[in-house]
């Protein structure tokens, strides 16, 4: 494999991403990047342990002279979102990502980068490989399919674990160390529907362009959802014109607002031009809603058979997904009264597909209230049973609830201050981290989350700050000989 950040290496951190990132390792596909963890760990001779979640755990003994001091827990994930753009050919199962370099950023062409979370294994591997940093006993903890529910860490058996810091290397803002997140849910609400065979002209209809983003990071960006706009397209179409719904589909992970939504739709030959006309001027109507929020709006549409015979909804069935589309709610629900600029509750939809006789919708619910994130859960189960659909939660994970009295915190601001000669901002943020489950788990952990600057997670916009990368690996190392020193 040609390098393509030999150039740019930085202690080795970018060598690790690199490898990391020819690694297929999307969420379930977890095997081969958790062999490549554990291989690392045997050829150095540390000790190591991998579940049956994949999940992998390496152990670094102190450093001479410091084997008293408390153990710190370094974790990330190593499971990625999957993205990528249409006219990409990528297979995430198989195919390594695409990496360029372009001034200060790291992207993968057309697709997601893995930043989130792969730097966090990047720089967790290069301390590892280095015995020249001081450092107390450190425990890498590298979990599996963070991003469809943190399965990996739920699942995870902590009674081995010594830790009693943990740095959870999981955001993507320079100079912002967290000390709170959301808790949430995957709401996955399944509809039956009913068919006819009807003959008429088959179009499709695309909606593309949107920004898209993390469905936590970037929910209160007043990013538009493409599933939610293509319910929107369809009743006012059906306002113009009588047409069949075939199919309508959109989105690749619930926690990833959907950039893209596609239709398919039944219409007679005597209504085509009323539909084109139609499709064209609520696009002209949308693209002026959408000029400062979503400037890259596309509404097309396309023929794709004539007179075909095909199933088509009927009408219960139609009004039923019409009635989820335009009613159950999504985004942003409640902003919190305590920390302004905060989202308290959201959710999302994901993914909408139709299969097998059903639609599914799957939202990523979050709250930093738990009693709010079932008051959600609730709403999407009871509109699912009043339209003769089924309910499932899944990937239940706690909130990460602030802790007022943190040493961890206390040392990182010192050397943060010390480093960057300014303050560090201590936030809450509403997308869900793994620090919940592990504050559950471990009495007592003191749990700071922070990364380097990156942009457009979840998304093929993705890109990681290479000088950002190198200072914050930097503040790591420099946190942990304080962390001894101290």
């Amino acid at each position: 494999m040609n390098s393509v950040l030999s150039a740019i290496d930085y202690k080795g951190i970018f060598k690790f991403f690199e490898e990391i990132c020819a690694i297929p390792h999307g969420s379930r596909n977890n095997k081969e990047i958790s062999d490549y963890l554990v291989s690392f760990a045997k050829t150095r001779g540390l000790k190591y342990w991998q579940d049956e979640f994949l999940n992998v755990v390496i152990v670094k003994e102190a450093t001479k002279g410091y084997e008293d001091k408390p153990t710190v827990i370094i974790q990330g994930h190593m499971d990625m979102v999957c993205e990528k753009r249409p006219e990409i050919v990528h297979d995430f199962m198989k195919d390594g990502l695409d990496l360029k370099v372009d001034g200060d950023f790291i992207y993968a062409n057309g697709t997601t980068l893995g930043g989130d979370d792969g730097i966090a294994l990047a720089y967790a591997l290069a301390i590892l490989d280095n015995d020249s940093y001081v450092h107390p006993r450190l425990e890498v903890v590298i979990t599996t399919d963070e991003e469809i529910g943190m399965d990996g860490a739920a699942g995870l058996d902590t009674t081995p674990l010594q830790g009693q810091y943990m740095f959870n290397i999981d955001s993507e803002d320079e100079g912002i160390l967290l000390s709170s997140s959301a808790g949430g849910l995957t709401s996955i609400c399944t509809i039956p529907l009913q068919h006819e065979e009807k003959e008429g002209t088959i179009y499709q209809i695309d909606i593309s362009g949107l920004q898209g983003g993390h469905s936590g990071v970037e929910i209160h960006k007043n990013r538009t959802n493409a599933s939610i706009l293509m319910g929107r397209l369809l009743f006012d179409s059906g306002k113009k014109i009588n047409y069949d719904l075939i199919e309508v589909k959109g989105g690749l992970k619930d926690n990833s607002i959907p950039r893209e939504s596609t239709a398919k739709i039944l219409v007679q030959s005597k209504d085509e031009d009323t539909l084109k006309e139609t499709i064209d001027s609520l696009s002209a109507v949308y693209k002026n809603e959408l000029k400062t929020s979503e400037p890259g709006l596309k509404v097309g549409i396309n023929k794709l058979n004539d007179n075909s015979k095909v199933d088509v909804l009927k009408t219960e069935s139609y009004k039923n997904v019409m009635t989820m589309l335009l009613y159950a709610p999504n985004g942003v629900q409640v902003n919190s009264s305590d920390i302004e600029g905060l989202v308290e509750s959201s959710l999302n939809l994901g993914i909408l597909n139709m299969e097998d006789g059903k639609i599914i919708f799957s939202y990523a619910v979050r709250s930093s209230l738990s009693s709010y994130k079932r008051y959600l859960s609730d709403k999407l189960q009871n509109i699912t049973e009043l339209l003769g659909g089924n309910y499932t939660a899944r990937g239940d994970y706690a909130a990460w609830e602030y802790k007022k009295d943190s040493k961890l915190r206390d040392t990182l601001v010192k050397v943060y201050r010390r480093d960057y000669g300014e303050e560090p901002k201590i936030e809450a943020i509403h997308a869900g981290l793994e620090c919940g489950i592990f504050a559950g788990k471990i009495n007592n952990l003191d749990i700071v989350s922070f990364g380097p600057n990156m942009h457009d997670i979840h998304t093929p916009d993705e890109r990681l700050s290479i000088s950002s990368a190198k200072r914050v690996f930097d503040y790591v190392v420099n946190c942990l000989k304080e962390l001894c020193e101290d």
